[in-house]
């Protein structure tokens, strides 16, 4: 997925750039920037990669590089960032989160215009720079991010260094979150005199804020164009009508103190799982939770069944802190086995729930349920947080997955009925027929006594938003589709 953070301030703002960043590091593996702006010394850069290493392992040394009272960090999922540019509307940076499907048919139509795309990741476009591009075909920053929306197919959110401020734009159904900031400080300098700090910033996660004495203002809107200084902002493009904010964020992405919409990741999690224990009827042991983000909905599910939760699996967090993407898919399956450790004193001859956020191809739930029983339980029974993933996710890259056949429940669509694509609806109708066969399936094959999916009306009245605020599109093939006319779409 990737994340963003940007903050403007009547002072040197590097370390708050570096560490808020950093608190957006469980959105993504692959690339990482940090870009500030300083009125003599300009703009200043740096990009690294993140498939070996850790962000602040790879900033922490060129701090003193930076310079200046505004900057933006972004962790990416997908291409190096920021951007540099020089145009018409000035010198700028942009970082973005998105995901964007028509790329090639973008980059084909501003060639034809006789535009060149310089950038390339792993000989790939560079999503950045082509939106970028698109920017600078505007008569002005919101005429330009407009014509983004327009453009693209699936999503995107961004934030534009400017010499003039912070230019934070949500993707045009709010897929992605992009959340404001504000902190006014009043302390004593190390010399001794006043110091009074006043500052904005913006993020993906709300995480970012609390230890970098920020205070939450409010979401940026669908759509919406927003601009930052040190002692304001101000609105330059009012929110659109529609909201399609990723149910997943609750589900998977979000750390367990952020709050999308105001509304807490963690508190979703437990709330769903508790849903869930309440209508629950298998007989265990104990509960435990996969970490880190089946843990919520455990806790939860301990509280709705009744049945008590114990760690009986745990992270090794020292030298396993997030997840690695090792070139060879043996070596990723090895990872994803060891940063897990059953504790088989507490397994031993017991059945157990687990509790894990959702099943993509399933390889990693199979060989953990495998570890399971070596070490001795007598049962596993697994429950997961969100709904079978039937269909996949246009709008944000939230696996590796290169098609649809790479889901485990498409698979078995393709083994029941000889087409990957028949019947979608019914098997992601919950209890129906193909939904139960599926299901049941998908227990045999992964070595389960027995599996449950959250219904999808559980996890949206967890979430609190109407569904039709809400892109549940991996679960059930719905979602808004922009080209349905701009009178539906923008305003």
């Amino acid at each position: 997925m990737g994340g963003f953070f940007g903050t403007i301030s009547t002072r040197d703002c590097v370390n708050d750039l570096f560490y808020g960043t950093d608190y957006n590091s469980h959105l993504g593996t692959r690339r990482a920037g940090l870009v500030t702006f300083d009125s003599e010394k300009g703009f200043s850069r740096s990009i690294h990669s993140l498939e070996r290493d850790y962000f602040r392992s790879k900033f922490e040394d060129e701090l003193g590089d930076f310079k200046g009272h505004q900057g933006l960090g972004v962790i990416s999922d997908t291409d190096p960032q920021p951007i540099i540019i020089n145009s018409h509307l000035g010198r700028y940076a942009v970082v973005t989160v998105a995901k964007i499907n028509n790329l090639r048919e973008i980059a084909d139509e501003l060639l034809a215009q006789r535009m060149h795309l310089s950038e390339q990741s792993a000989n790939k476009l560079n999503q950045t720079e082509l939106v970028a591009l698109l920017i600078n075909m505007g008569s002005s920053f919101v005429d330009g991010i407009n014509l983004v929306y327009q453009k693209i197919k699936g999503s995107c959110s961004m934030l534009i260094l400017t010499e003039d401020g912070i230019i934070a734009a949500r993707d045009f159904l709010g897929r992605t979150p992009i959340v404001i900031g504000r902190k006014e400080v009043h302390r004593l300098s190390p010399i001794g005199t006043d110091e009074y700090i006043q500052a904005y910033a913006v993020s993906s996660e709300t995480t970012s804020f609390p230890n970098l004495d920020y205070k939450p203002v409010r979401d940026v809107g669908p759509g919406e164009i927003v601009r930052l200084h040190a002692d304001s902002f101000e609105v330059l493009q009012p929110a659109f009508k529609r909201c399609q904010i990723c149910s997943f964020l609750w589900v998977y992405y979000g750390f367990p103190a952020s709050c999308y919409e105001g509304i807490n990741t963690e508190y979703v999690r437990e709330k769903n799982g508790k849903m869930m224990g309440e209508r629950d009827d298998v007989e265990a042991d104990l509960v435990c939770g996969i970490p880190d983000s089946g843990v919520g909905m455990a806790l939860g599910y301990s509280e709705g069944s009744g049945i008590p939760y114990k760690r009986a699996v745990l992270k090794y967090t020292p030298t396993w802190p997030r997840s690695f993407t090792p070139g060879n898919q043996s070596r990723r399956d090895l990872v994803a086995k060891m940063k897990l450790i059953p504790n088989g004193a507490l397994l031993r001859g017991q059945r157990v729930v687990f509790c894990d956020d959702s099943i993509v191809r399933g390889t990693q739930l199979r060989d953990n349920a495998c570890e399971f029983v070596q070490n001795g339980a007598s049962e596993v029974h697994v429950r997961i947080s969100c709904p079978p993933l039937v269909y996949g996710c246009p709008f944000i890259g939230f696996t590796n997955s290169k098609s649809d056949l790479e889901l485990i429940t498409r698979r078995i669509i393709r083994d029941f009925e000889g087409d990957d694509k028949k019947n979608l609806d019914k098997y992601s109708q919950t209890d129906s027929p193909e939904y139960k066969r599926m299901v049941d399936e998908i227990a045999r094959r992964l070595g389960l006594t027995s599996l449950k999916f959250a219904r999808l009306e559980d996890l949206i009245e967890s979430i609190g938003l109407p569904k039709s605020q809400v892109c549940t599109h991996c679960f059930d093939g719905s979602s808004y589709d922009q080209q349905q006319g701009d009178g539906e779409f923008f305003g």
